[in-house]
């Protein structure tokens, strides 16, 4: 963390030179035609049901209520009593990292990479098999895994998307709002890495700083444990495993916690530093300017002739396919979107028109004014880009796995179909209060919205695309060139500090400027690339200026009012009203649902409330092991009250469970057997 501290100082300056000298110097891109919500998902949650959770420290099946927030973070309770009393969770996850997986089989695979040469068998491993036949598993390389099951296979359709949905949004990097500590943490970051030999992309660029500073520990750390620890471990094959997995969780969260700190230290002492450094950019921005020209062009003479070399012999006869490789699956999907969103307005114009006016449109709105998070309703988008395939490539440029691609992609698809929802509903509920309408007149002027809004979404989705396609062939190409490149250049850098004034070296520094000319050789290739096939209109790609910018400022307009809230002004759904005081919102527990309540054929609402109870005998996870079930009612603390454990059970295996990554005490090495 000292050398990383280093490192991000002096990006912090850079970033912090580089932000002041955009907001002087002004810049910009195409201009969105699709409005964009603020808050999308105010007042409302992702989605909430029952899950059996299988508890380490006594090793059976709990039942319990999980809740997953607008925050994508997984809490389960007791029950859902307890969570509609606003009690604190037994546990929450922070999928950052985690995958998500429904087989046993996919899960042992993963479980035997930690471990050489202990290669775990279906039916064996942790535990020896589930409470049922659907389980859902969530999967870390360094931190615990949770384990549930459902008792359908719809159920476990609909969670595992939800749990998808979860991993996405928590490996979506950091916001790009913060226009300093941002590119400051993610460059130090990425320096970091190249110093210690590891160019390319990293999947484990997930989480918030502590959480992606922790991976950066556990990448170096994790392979000498296990080379130090794995021979001494004893006993039978899963026993092994199982302690191992629990040395690596212990470890991990001590160096999440102690990174934690560190960073929270280091962005403390550079916020201390800013304002003495913004007032000397201010000051002297055109000699910096000047003296980073004067050098950076020496470094291109020195470099540009070699990268140019680099690239037309290993670069270019590859940039079209790479290029293909992304553009198929990826506009597939955002085709997906478009789809998804046309289909289901024909079906609100159909309702409509059978239904009887704006009271069934407005229930028909509430609902499709959550389409974008919807992950049951989206997963069809999801899926056409998980064909993104590098395979032949992947080696070539050392990218670790397209999932970093994968999830970026979905990402931005899933703000493409906000942006038209939300662009839609602007629209359309001012035609509506501009006049009555009902029955055919309703349906035209639903049609009307959506046309216009279609041919935004094209445009947009091209833009979005185009973007991403620059970007994704920037991360696979240029740690590449770098990589091939240092050897030869490094050496040849000391001088060019020398030329640096002083006052100006925290803002320029050669590292930097030798990676920008990296840049700029492959630059153009990549623009030419994306333009040509935006000019053969490949894959629906077309040129920017085809429309005009500030082309609709009427709908622009729109974007400064609030979200529309259907339920309210035209009777959408059966939520309750909001009786909180003030008005000041719901309560997380009163929040409407984004995904709706699971209901199993030919049953009612799931009989598992308790915590103790399981499905039945015959789904017993421990083999030779009877269970036998408690008597009683269920405890349900009251708020403020401490919860008081059952007979001969210990609260410790509670705890155990109640924890999140952060907060739970790890279990230290002498607790297993390391002989």
């Amino acid at each position: 963390m000292g050398e990383f501290g280093h490192v991000y100082k002096e990006q912090y300056a850079v970033a912090l030179f580089n932000s002041v000298r955009f907001e002087i110097e002004g810049g910009g891109g195409p201009q969105s035609q699709l409005l964009h919500r603020k808050n999308p998902l105010e007042d409302h949650s992702i989605f909430s049901g029952g899950l059996f959770q299988y508890l380490e420290g006594n090793k059976k099946w709990r039942n319990r209520f999980v809740f997953v927030a607008d925050s994508y973070n997984v809490s389960f309770y007791e029950n859902k009593v307890a969570h509609e009393r606003g009690l604190h969770p037994r546990g929450t996850i922070n999928c950052a990292g985690y995958k998500a997986l429904t087989s046993m089989e996919e899960y042992l695979d993963l479980v035997s990479t930690s471990l050489p040469g202990v290669k775990a068998k279906v039916g064996s491993g942790p535990f020896v098999k589930g409470a049922t036949q659907f389980p859902l598993i969530l999967w870390h390389p360094y931190a615990r895994h949770h384990y549930f099951c459902v008792l359908t296979e719809k159920e476990q359709t609909k969670w595992h998307a939800v749990l998808q949905d979860c991993v996405r949004h928590s490996n979506n990097g950091l916001s790009e709002e913060c226009r300093v500590q941002t590119p400051a943490f993610t460059d130090a970051v990425r320096l970091y890495r190249q110093a210690q030999g590891h160019y390319g992309t990293w999947d484990m660029m997930c989480g918030g700083p502590p959480q992606i500073l922790a991976n950066l520990v556990m990448e170096t750390l994790y392979p000498e444990l296990r080379n130090l620890i794995g021979p001494r471990l004893k006993g039978k094959m899963q026993q092994r495993q199982r302690n191992w997995m629990l040395i690596s969780e212990a470890v991990y969260k001590q160096v999440l916690s102690q990174t934690q700190a560190q960073y929270e230290a280091l962005v403390q002492a550079c916020e201390v530093e800013t304002p003495r450094l913004d007032a000397a950019l201010r000051t002297d921005m055109d000699q910096i300017i000047t003296s980073k020209e004067h050098v950076s062009g020496k470094i291109r003479a020195l470099v540009l002739p070699r990268a140019e070399q680099l690239l037309r012999r290993s670069v270019q006869p590859y940039v079209s396919s790479i290029l293909e490789a992304l553009m198929e699956p990826t506009s597939t999907g955002f085709s997906e979107v478009r789809d998804v969103f046309f289909r289901e307005l024909v079906e609100v114009s159909k309702n409509t028109l059978n239904g009887g006016g704006k009271d069934k449109l407005g229930e028909h709105m509430e609902k499709i004014s959550m389409l974008a998070f919807h992950p049951v309703k989206m997963q069809s988008c999801y899926e056409k880009v998980e064909q993104l395939s590098l395979e032949g490539l992947q080696q070539r440029f050392d990218v670790s796995s397209p999932s970093v691609f994968v999830q970026r992609a979905q990402i931005l698809m899933r703000e493409q179909m906000d942006n038209a929802v939300y662009t839609f509903e602007q629209l359309l509920h001012q035609s509506l209060e501009e006049k009555d309408q009902r029955g055919e007149d309703l349906c035209k002027t639903i049609q009307c919205c959506q046309d216009r809004v279609l041919k935004k979404y094209d445009y947009d989705s091209s833009t979005v695309r185009k973007k991403f396609f620059r970007e994704a062939l920037l991360q696979i190409i240029i740690p590449y060139m770098l990589k091939q490149l240092a050897p030869s250049c490094h050496p040849d850098f000391p001088p060019f500090q020398e030329m640096i004034f002083e006052d100006f070296s925290q803002f320029i520094l050669v590292e930097n400027m030798f990676e920008e000319v990296v840049l700029q050789s492959v630059t153009k290739d990549i623009m030419m690339a994306v333009k040509e096939a935006a000019v053969q209109k490949r894959h629906n790609l077309y040129r920017d200026s085809m429309i005009l910018t500030n082309s609709d400022p009427n709908l622009h307009l729109l974007g400064e009012s609030p979200s529309v809230d259907w339920a309210t002004q035209f009777g959408g759904g059966d939520e309750e009203p909001d009786k909180t005081p003030e008005g000041c919102g719901r309560s997380k527990w009163q929040r409407r649902q984004v995904v709706s309540m699971i209901k199993l054929d030919g049953m009612g609402p799931l009989p598992y409330e308790s915590c103790l109870e399981v499905p039945g005998e015959d789904f017993i996870p421990e083999e030779g092991e009877d269970f036998i079930p408690e008597e009683g009612e269920d405890f349900i603390p009251e708020e403020g009250e401490d919860f008081i454990p059952e007979e001969g059970e210990m609260m410790e295996e509670e705890e155990e469970v109640g924890t999140t990554l952060m907060e739970a005490e790890p279990k230290t090495p002498t607790e297993l057997d390391l002989k």
